[in-house]
Parts: C-alpha cells; structure tokens; sequence
C-alpha cells in the first residue's frame, strides 16, 4: 500500500494517487473514478491532536481486538456479544465498542435497550452488564426506530468521541464489533487505534461461497492496512437441535409434534438426547477452513446454527449459563484457541 515516497496508496487506487492521509485525498483531479474516492474524501487527514488524547485513554487498555465481516448477517455481533460474556466470565475486565452506527446490535444482545450514556468529570461513562462495559450510538437515540442517515465525517466523528471522550478505566479487552465490509468506520477505528496497538481482528463469515467471496477482501484489507488476522470463525455451520426440540409436520402443514414426541417417549425415549444435525449452508467447497489455507490465515472453528444461541442473542443472555450446550461449547474452544494461538493471559 506505501510507494517509494512513502505515501499510503491503495493498491487499486489511480495513477498519480495524492496518498490517503493527504489533503487532496479523494478531491484531488488524480482521484476521479477511482473506487476509494469517497472514502478517502471523508478519512481523518495529516496529523490528528486527538490520537494523542486516545493513545492516553487506550494506554489502560491491555488487548485491542475488531470483529470484522465481510458480508452482513451472519452473527458478528452475536459473536462479539458472546465472547465478551465469555471473556467476562473469565474474569477479565472487558468493554465492548459497537461502532456500527447505521445498525446499531450490541444493545440488544446484551439486554441494554432503553439504556442511557452518562458523563462525568472523567468523560462519558459505559453501560455495564454483568461487569462489561458496553458503549454504542444505540444508546444516543431518541427512538431505536430512528434510522442514522449519515455520510463518512459525520460517522468517523462519533467513532473518535467513542475512543477519546469514553472513560473505559483499566480493561483487559476492549472488543470492536464493526459493521460490514471495509468502508469508512473501518478505516477510521484503524487510522484511530492503529499506534495505539491493535491486537488483530477476528473475522466472522458463513461457510457458502456468497460469504466468503467477500471475506476474503475483508482479509485482504486487513493485510493492506497492517491489522493481523488473528483468525476466522466459520458461524452458522449447519444445524444442531435435539430431536425434542423440532416441530414435526405431516405433509407439510399438519402439526403432529405431540403424536410424534409421545411414541418417541414410549419405544425410544433414549432418542430424546440426540441432536440433529444438518447443513443449511452449501460447504462443499471447504468453507472457511480451506480459505484460511489459500490466505495463509488461522481457521478458529466453527459454532453451528443454535435455536437456544439465537435465543439467547435475541433476549441479550450469555449463551454459556448451560442452556445453549452445542454452541457454548463450540465458542469456548474457539474463544481458548484464540488466547492460546496469541498467548494471551
């Protein structure tokens, strides 16, 4: 992404590029047509006083990590509300940073709604819930109907009062659930965090082709803008549901759940305990596991499709109290590779 000069250009940027930290990025007549125009016009320029005011509010903050996707939808922020809760129970202090600010989640899955930010003499105070510290633009709106209509500047400059304004205290994690893609919060949440020490990014996908395809440009940003890949979750990796727990139809329309639970439990209450299991998502290609072999990335694993996980989210609970035991336990190893591959303590 550096030319000889040193300037920060994009790989696919036009020839004569001013640079993405110059003035004239994306105004520039070098910058016509060129797919990050937009993006660079709105990007922080030169140097920022307010990364010195940052760097002092994140020197308390031990491990850094972004939760990215490529393609929406498929339950990164069910996972960045999860492995807070995870990372929680493990007696770490977290905060969670939702810079979604079009599709404001973490809220909901923390069971937040309603909340409000509050300021001190310190700066803006988080939400907490069972000890972890929870900051989102969801909070700031009159009505969780409100849609945030907002270009690029107006966007980076929640994001930065988010990094330098918040009174996090001392944090052994601060985990950055970001939206999808890689337009203009990621380039800030990186441009802001980046001297400051960002661990890496976790990235989330599905495992059919359509999710992938745009993951691996999420990987690639992260490459080109020096963010380690700390590994890649493959979410939604088919169905697992105990047998009890389906809806049974005749021919298509008939309930006979109850029919068929009461010969279940007269000839075979021992299948009551099995899970189902069934793939949703078309993995035949290899999924995730095998483009984390092409891109030289880690594969962490896969959480399957849990009705109780889903449940869970939707009600703002931790999924590792004992009712959701597949996806639980799926997470846990992923969330314990995770620290292990990066030796974190």
């Amino acid at each position: 992404m550096e030319n000889g000069n040193h300037k920060q250009v994009p790989d696919n940027a036009n020839e004569h590029c001013p640079g993405t930290e110059s003035e004239d990025a994306g105004k520039s007549d070098a910058c016509a047509g060129c797919p990050n125009q937009e993006a660079c016009a709105s990007a922080p320029k030169g140097p920022d006083p307010d990364l010195v005011t940052i760097a002092e509010r994140m020197a308390t903050v031990k491990h850094k990590i972004l939760i990215l996707s490529g393609k929406g939808g498929v339950g990164k922020s069910t996972f960045s509300a999860q492995l807070s809760f995870a990372l929680a129970d493990m007696d770490f202090q977290v905060g969670l940073l939702d810079i979604d600010i079009c599709g404001p989640s973490i809220p909901k899955m923390l069971g937040l709604e309603g909340q409000e930010i509050h300021q001190s003499n310190l700066g803006w105070s988080p939400v907490y819930v069972d000890s972890i510290g929870v900051m989102s633009i969801g909070f700031m709106l009159p009505d969780p109907d409100d849609a945030v209509i907002w270009r690029g500047p107006r966007k980076n400059g929640i994001i930065k009062q988010f990094l330098k304004d918040v009174y996090w205290g001392e944090l052994d994690f601060l985990v950055v659930d970001a939206p999808p893609g890689t337009s203009d919060e990621h380039i800030s949440i990186v441009q802001f965090l980046k001297e400051t020490g960002i661990d890496g990014a976790i990235i989330v996908t599905t495992p059919q082709q359509v999710s992938l395809i745009d993951v691996r440009k999420e990987v690639s940003f992260c490459k080109k803008v020096g963010i380690p890949v700390l590994g890649v979750v493959e979410n939604m990796s088919g169905l697992s549901q105990s047998l009890s727990d389906f809806k049974y139809l005749k021919n298509g329309k008939e309930d006979v759940t109850e029919s068929v639970m009461a010969v279940l439990r007269e000839k075979a209450p021992e299948l009551l305990d099995l899970l189902a299991c069934s793939e949703v998502f078309d993995s035949s290609r290899g999924g995730a596991a095998r483009m984390c072999v092409e891109m030289g990335v880690p594969f962490l694993g896969k959480v399957p499709l849990d009705p109780k996980l889903c449940k869970a989210a939707e009600e703002g609970r931790s999924c590792f109290a004992g009712e959701c035991q597949v996806s639980a336990s799926a997470l846990s190893a992923i969330i314990t590779k995770l620290l292990k591959n990066n030796k974190i303590e």
